[in-house]
């Protein structure tokens, strides 16, 4: 499977869970699931990251690079925008160039606070969020994921 029909596969998954989360009428239960999308999210963008540089990475290089690379890659977390420039500019410069002007403002916003997020959630402290806050960012995450699929992966 390439990375881009593995990144949509994901994406329709976390879809139809937001879809679920949307039916929620008691609002401490909302506020819960919230919390527990802003994990789901933050992983969707590290698993996406991984999809898409894999599928580059098996285009474009030997075997002994791809598992090399595919090794170096599951060891990435904490998917926040520098550390996600710096991954996609060790393999292009222009590539660097392209995502520092591109995240900034609300999509630095939204990948950074997600990643801020799921760090506090998974630390056991509580994380004011409401589920249209987490819509908001996802809808920024997922043209992030997309731009970054245009960088490594082209149709």
């Amino acid at each position: 499977m390439n990375g881009r029909t593995e990144v949509d596969r994901q994406r329709q998954k976390l879809d139809a869970t937001f879809q679920r989360a949307s039916k929620i009428t008691e609002p401490e239960v909302l506020s819960d699931f919230a919390r527990y999308l802003c994990v789901l999210v933050s992983g969707f963008l590290e698993q996406a990251i991984i999809e898409l540089i894999l599928e580059h990475v098996r285009t474009h290089s030997h075997s002994s690079i791809q598992q090399h690379v595919e090794q170096r890659l599951r060891q990435f977390t904490t998917a926040k925008t520098q550390r996600i420039i710096e991954l996609f500019g060790s393999f292009d410069a222009n590539w660097r160039k392209d995502l520092e002007a591109y995240l900034v403002e609300e999509y630095k916003a939204a990948v950074d606070s997600v990643v801020d997020l799921r760090q506090t959630v998974s630390h056991g402290r509580y994380a004011d969020v409401t589920l249209v806050r987490i819509q908001n960012y996802y809808a920024r995450v997922k043209d992030v994921i997309e731009h970054l699929a245009n960088l490594c992966a082209p149709n």
